[in-house]
C-alpha cells in the first residue's frame, strides 16, 4: 500500500484576527508550542508518509511562506489554485495529480490547522482507515468521541454495529447544530465529532466524483490531461474559474453510499476560536495566558498576546486581547467566534490592508 497526504492549506482563519490575515493565515503561525499550526501537520506525518509522498494544497497569497516553512517537502509537490473553489475542488486536483504519479495510491486528506495529541493513536487510526479503504474502495473518515456539547464542531451519525475492526456505516453528516442539538447527539450515543479527515483510494474518490460531481470531474479531466505542459497555467486558470464552490463533505460525503468512519481515540481540536486556544493552552496561577512583552494587573482567566509592542492591561478578566502589528481585537472570550465579522467588516469597507 503506498500511503499519501494530501494538506488543504489555502484557508484564511478569519477567526483569528488580527494574527491571521490573507497573507499569513492561522495555519502558518505559532498557536501552541514552537511550531506553526501547518509545521505541526507535516511533523505528524513522520513514520507514516514519506516527505516525497505529502502535497500540499495552497494559493499564489500563501505560496512563498508555504515554501519557507516547509523547505523539507519538494517544491514541485506544493500545488497552487488559481481560485479558491472550496474542498471538493481543492481534494479533486491534487488527486488527480496523485493518481498521475500513482495509479494505486491511498490518500489520506488533512486540514492544516488542527491540534492532535497522541502521535501514535493517530497513527493507529490512519492505518486502520487506510487498510480498509485500500481493501473496500470505500471512501473513510475518522469521527472523534464527543467530550461535551460542542457547538463549533460537525458531527457525524453512524451505525454502531462495527463493520469489521473499528470500521462503522455511516448514516448522517450534520452541521454546526445549537447548544439544545448538541446535548441530543451526545445523549444519542452514535454521534461523533467530524474531524474533517478523510482516507481512500485516489481512484475511489475520483470515481465517487464522476459519478455524484459530473461537472467537476469534466473539470478535473481537462486539468488531468494538461499536466505538464507548456500551457498548463493558463489551462488549469480557465477550468478553475468555471468550478463550483462546494465542499467535499456536501459533494461527496453526504450522498456517497460507500462512507465509513473509524474512531479516533486522540485528542482533537480543529482551533476554531481564540477561546480554544485559550482552552487548550497552558495558564499561569491567575489563569492567563501571556505571550510577548506584556504587563498585567489584577486581570484573571484571560488571553494576551502582543507582537512587538508593550501591553498593559489592568482589571479585566476572562477577555482575548491580540495586539499585532497593525490592528489590536479586544474580545469577551465566550464571543470569539464573531471576530470573523471584524474581517467581514473589513473586506466591505475596503480596508484591506488589515485583513
Amino acid at each position: 500500500m503506498n500511503l499519501y497526504a494530501i494538506i488543504m492549506a489555502g484557508g484564511v482563519g478569519s477567526r483569528f484576527w488580527p494574527r491571521s490575515t490573507k497573507k499569513t493565515p492561522k495555519q502558518f503561525i505559532q498557536m501552541i508550542g514552537d511550531r506553526t499550526l501547518i509545521q505541526d501537520t507535516v511533523k505528524r506525518l513522520e513514520g507514516l508518509v514519506k516527505n516525497e509522498n505529502i502535497y500540499i494544497v495552497t494559493n499564489s497569497l500563501q505560496l512563498d511562506e508555504l515554501k519557507k516553512q516547509l523547505n523539507n517537502i519538494p517544491f514541485e509537490n506544493l500545488i497552487e489554485e488559481p481560485f479558491g473553489r472550496n474542498t471538493a475542488a481543492c481534494i479533486g486536483l491534487a488527486s488527480v495529480i496523485i493518481s498521475k504519479k500513482d495509479k494505486d495510491a491511498v490518500t489520506v486528506v488533512l486540514p492544516s490547522d488542527h491540534i492532535i495529541h497522541d502521535i501514535t493513536e493517530f497513527h493507529k487510526s490512519i492505518l486502520c482507515a487506510a487498510n480498509y479503504a485500500n481493501s473496500s474502495n470505500g471512501l473513510v473518515t475518522i469521527g472523534i468521541n464527543p467530550t461535551k456539547p460542542e457547538t463549533g464542531f460537525g458531527y457525524i451519525q453512524i451505525d454502531d454495529r462495527a463493520v469489521q475492526d473499528n470500521i462503522f456505516r455511516v448514516y448522517t453528516f450534520a452541521e454546526k447544530p445549537n447548544y439544545a442539538t448538541a446535548i441530543r447527539f451526545i445523549e444519542s450515543g452514535d454521534f461523533l465529532w467530524n474531524s474533517g479527515i478523510f482516507i481512500w483510494r485516489t481512484d475511489s474518490v475520483i470515481n465517487e466524483i464522476k459519478g455524484l460531481m459530473p461537472d467537476l470531474y469534466e473539470g478535473l479531466e481537462k486539468i488531468k490531461k494538461g499536466l505538464g505542459k507548456p500551457d498548463f497555467p493558463d489551462l488549469i486558470k480557465n477550468v478553475y474559474g468555471q468550478l463550483r464552490k462546494v465542499s467535499i463533505d456536501y459533494g461527496i460525503m453526504e450522498k456517497s453510499k460507500r462512507v465509513h468512519l473509524t474512531k479516533g481515540n486522540f485528542r482533537w481540536s480543529d482551533v476554531g476560536s481564540w477561546e480554544e486556544v485559550y482552552n487548550l493552552s497552558d495558564k499561569d496561577n491567575d489563569g492567563n495566558i501571556i505571550q510577548g512583552l506584556v504587563y498585567t494587573d489584577m486581570v484573571i482567566d484571560s488571553f494576551i498576546h502582543s507582537e512587538d509592542k508593550f501591553t498593559a492591561v489592568i482589571g479585566v478578566d476572562n477577555l482575548v486581547i491580540v495586539s499585532s502589528n497593525d490592528a489590536v481585537l479586544v474580545c469577551r472570550k465566550d464571543k470569539s467566534q464573531e471576530v470573523k465579522r471584524i474581517v467581514d467588516y473589513l473586506k466591505i469597507n475596503k480596508l484591506d490592508q488589515f485583513r
